[in-house]
C-alpha cells in the first residue's frame, strides 16, 4: 500500500472502525454531535457510525442528513445541473470558485448523492482544521488535507505530494475531487483562477503540461448563491485591511465565517457544471512557454465558470446601484429592488466597527453581487436571456 500519501489523504475504509472509537470517546466531539442532533441520544449515534462500514456509507448516514438540514433551514432550494458531463462512471476534478467554507463542497456531494453518483473528495486548507476531532471527521468526510503554513522548500514538497496524490485519485481510485480555483474565498466575489493551482496540478502525472491536466479531466463548476450570508463579514474584513495595513484574521474569525455561512440565509443555490476541458486543452500549442499556458488555461476555466453563473436579481439590482443607472431594470420588479436593498441595509447594520465607514463598506457589499453579472456579460458575450 502506497504510504506517501498517509499524512493527507482521507482514511481507507478498514481504518474507521479505530477512528470511530476515538471520536466517539473525545468529548468535543460528544457535545457537536449532540447539539447537531439534539434528539437522538448520543449512544445512539455511537452505534451507528459503529455499523458504517465506508465513508460513503458514513457521508449518507450522517453528513447526507445534516447538509440536507442546512439546504431545508437556510435556502429556498439547492440545485445541480451536471447534464454537460453524460459520464456517470469517470472521475473528474470539479475545479470552482468558492463561496462559503464548508457548503460549496457540501452540497455538491448531496446533489451529486441524489443523482446516483458517488461523492467527491474534498482539498481542505489545514488552517481550517482547528481541533483534532475536526481533522480526523473531516479524513472520514472523504477530504484530503492541504498543508499551508509551510516554508517555500516544504511548500514545494507537499504541493508535489498532493499532486501526486490527486492524479493518483482520479486515475486509480476512479474517484472525483472538488477543489477550489484559488485558496481562500475571493471576498469581493471576482472569480479567478488562481495559476498556482494549476501549477500543483500538473506537478504530477506523466507527460508536459497539457498531459497531466488532461489526466486530470478537469470540469471547470460554476457555484452562485443568491445571498451570501458572509457579506457583512468579508466587507468588514476590507475595511480592517484598508485600516490596519498588517491586519490578519484569526482562528476566531475562521470559526465565524464558517458558523455565519452555515446558518445563514442563502436563498437559492445552483451549481452549474460545463464539459470537461480536455478537448480545448488538446487545441493548445504545447510549445508555448510555461507562464503562457498557465495564463491560457487559467483563463479557459475562469470562461467557463463564469459564463455558467446563475444571476439572480440582486445581481441586476446591485449594477444599477453601483453605475448609477437602470441598464437592467427590465430584470427585476421595484420590489425585489426594495427587498434586496433592505437586506444590503440589515446585513452593514451587522458589521461592528469603531469607525464604521458606511459609504466604503456599502460599495464593498454591492460590489460582490455585482461582479458575478459583470463576469457573466464579458464571459458570454451576447446579452443573458
Amino acid at each position: 500500500m502506497n504510504m506517501e500519501f498517509d499524512e493527507i489523504r482521507p482514511y481507507h475504509d478498514e481504518e474507521l472502525p479505530q477512528i470511530f472509537e476515538e471520536l466517539i470517546a473525545d468529548p468535543a466531539f460528544r457535545q457537536v454531535a449532540t447539539a447537531v442532533f439534539p434528539e437522538v441520544p448520543f449512544e445512539a449515534l455511537a452505534q451507528k457510525m459503529r455499523s458504517c462500514k465506508t465513508k460513503l456509507e458514513f457521508q449518507k448516514a450522517f453528513c447526507y442528513v445534516i447538509l440536507r438540514k442546512f439546504a431545508k433551514d437556510t435556502t429556498l432550494g439547492v440545485t445541480l445541473d451536471r447534464t454537460a458531463l453524460s459520464d456517470k462512471e469517470s472521475a473528474y476534478t470539479y475545479i470552482s470558485n468558492h463561496r462559503d467554507i464548508i457548503l460549496d463542497s457540501g452540497f455538491l456531494s448531496v446533489e451529486l448523492i441524489d443523482q446516483g453518483i458517488d461523492t467527491v473528495e474534498i482539498a481542505i486548507g489545514d488552517n481550517l482544521l482547528i481541533y483534532p476531532w475536526i481533522k480526523k471527521f473531516v479524513r472520514v468526510n472523504k477530504s484530503f488535507i492541504v498543508q499551508r503554513a509551510l516554508t517555500m522548500r516544504q511548500m514545494l514538497e507537499s504541493s508535489a505530494r498532493m499532486s501526486r496524490y490527486m492524479h493518483h485519485t482520479i486515475k486509480d481510485k476512479n474517484q472525483s475531487i472538488w477543489i477550489a480555483q484559488r485558496e481562500g474565498r475571493a471576498k469581493d466575489s471576482n472569480d479567478r483562477t488562481q495559476e498556482s493551482v494549476l501549477k500543483m496540478l500538473a506537478m504530477g502525472g506523466e507527460g508536459d503540461i497539457i498531459d497531466r491536466l488532461t489526466e486530470m479531466n478537469i470540469a471547470p463548476l460554476a457555484i452562485s448563491y443568491e445571498y451570501d450570508p458572509c457579506d457583512y463579514l468579508k466587507a468588514q474584513e476590507f475595511q480592517l485591511k484598508r485600516d490596519i495595513p498588517d491586519y490578519k484574521k484569526t482562528q476566531a474569525d475562521d470559526l465565524k465565517n464558517m458558523q455565519t455561512g452555515l446558518f445563514g440565509f442563502k436563498g437559492y443555490v445552483h451549481f452549474q457544471v460545463s464539459p470537461c476541458i480536455n478537448e480545448e486543452l488538446a487545441k493548445l500549442d504545447h510549445s508555448l512557454p510555461k507562464p503562457e499556458l498557465f495564463s491560457q488555461i487559467s483563463a479557459l476555466i475562469d470562461r467557463k465558470i463564469h459564463a455558467n453563473y446563475r444571476i439572480y436579481p440582486g445581481n441586476y439590482i446591485a449594477h444599477d446601484c453601483l453605475s448609477g443607472t437602470k441598464s437592467f431594470s427590465t430584470h427585476y420588479t421595484a420590489e425585489e429592488k426594495q427587498r434586496f436593498l433592505k437586506y444590503i441595509d440589515q446585513q452593514l447594520d451587522r458589521i461592528e466597527l469603531a469607525n464604521k465607514d458606511v459609504p466604503f463598506l456599502r460599495e464593498k457589499i454591492l460590489l460582490m453581487y455585482a461582479n458575478p453579472l459583470t463576469n457573466y456579460l464579458v464571459a458570454k458575450t451576447e446579452t443573458p436571456k
